[in-house]
């Protein structure tokens, strides 16, 4: 006999997945800004800026809890340095992405004994659509 409940549903669709890490703490939809850790040794909780990675033993908080965190008696609360500003990528960074697909486009020197139609480096075969280089590919124009 089949049960007379349909699927169980999720209060959040399945296919929604938020980039945005959300506050640890329960019942708080907010997002972090902040990522607790702990270091037991020392009796010490620290609190900083939100990490890159999401740690499983690291708490991230929403600006609200981050504030009115306490610790236990007798242990030791050390804040971090927050930059409260969106993180935007550096002339350095953008330059050095800039440069990075400027040498994927670079054409490179085919390896010994690889001609045109055959082997390419890493022993690839070239794409006849276009020039295959890695991971990247270089389509050729229309017009050409």
């Amino acid at each position: 006999m089949g049960s007379r409940r349909g699927p169980l549903k999720s209060a959040v669709p399945s296919n929604v997945v938020s980039p945005v890490r959300r506050c640890s703490r329960t019942a708080c939809g907010r997002p972090a800004v902040a990522t607790l850790t702990y270091v037991y040794a020392d009796s010490t909780a620290v609190l900083g800026p939100l990490a890159t990675y999401a740690e499983p033993h690291c708490y991230d908080l929403c600006s609200e809890h981050s504030e009115r965190l306490t610790a236990p008696r007798g242990w030791e609360v050390v804040r971090l340095a927050m930059d409260n500003g969106p993180a935007r990528p550096s002339g350095d960074d953008l330059e050095a992405l800039a440069n990075a697909v400027r040498e994927a486009a670079r054409p490179q020197e085919r390896a010994a004994g690889g001609g045109p139609g055959g082997a390419g480096p890493g022993g690839r075969e070239s794409d006849p659509a276009g020039v295959r280089r890695g991971h990247l590919r270089v389509l050729r124009s229309p017009d050409s």
